[in-house]
């Protein structure tokens, strides 16, 4: 599966939502759409019945819920593609994942940089999608830790079909080395929302991955 650019949106009230929407809408064909409680992640954003998106864009949830199972039916309703909750959070993830399944949603795991992909492993059949985090929780930026590539490897050997994001850090110095490393969704916030020209910053990384070979896993191999 090639790589591709995903830009973020990360929004505290609805107009800042609306902006950040129509910066990206021109050119963006998936959206990553973070949404948090503010106890997970100490950022509260705008909650789930005002999130939206253009039609004919793709779009993914990243819940960032202590307890996202409880707004289950909300998260369905908004129709999108992926949902995504993380690994930490508090509820039963199969029940959830069966329930999305049999709605046309897939479903994804986010796991925070200290959480080790051998924890959803037993999940991995109910798993479409793992997101591998590596900024701060409900803010742009951050560091893209390559050290974490290795999740990407693991988790790949485990499950060849599995799609892997990364969320954190991702720029120009960056990006061909994610999706070598078996990154395919790079969602990239503070490196389009805050460019004077995010659309041309959408370019830039799109084609600073274009063509990049994935590495693979032989044997043990790490990066």
């Amino acid at each position: 599966m090639a790589a591709q650019i995903c830009p973020t949106v990360l929004a505290g009230n609805p107009d800042e939502y609306r902006e950040q929407i129509e910066r990206i809408a021109r050119f963006a064909t998936r959206v990553h759409i973070d949404i948090a409680d503010g106890q997970f992640a100490p950022t509260k954003t705008i909650p789930i019945d005002q999130v939206w998106w253009p039609g004919g864009m793709r779009a993914d949830l990243h819940v960032m819920f202590k307890q996202p199972f409880k707004h289950t039916k909300l998260l369905l309703d908004l129709r999108p593609q992926l949902i995504i909750v993380h690994a930490e959070a508090e509820g039963d993830f199969v029940e959830f994942a069966e329930r999305a399944h049999s709605e046309g949603v897939e479903v994804g795991v986010a796991l925070k940089p200290e959480t080790m992909p051998q924890m959803i492993e037993p999940a991995l059949p109910w798993i479409d999608h793992v997101l591998i985090f590596s900024g701060h929780l409900g803010h742009f930026g951050g560091q893209a830790n390559t050290h974490l590539l290795t999740k990407a490897l693991y988790l790949h050997k485990m499950k060849p079909q599995l799609e892997i994001g990364w969320d954190g850090g991702i720029n120009d110095q960056n990006a061909h080395i994610l999706a070598a490393g078996g990154i395919e969704v790079l969602n990239a916030g503070g490196f389009i929302q805050h460019s004077t020209d995010p659309g041309a910053a959408y370019r830039m990384l799109t084609h600073l991955i274009e063509n990049t070979k994935p590495r693979t896993l032989q044997g043990k191999e790490e990066l």
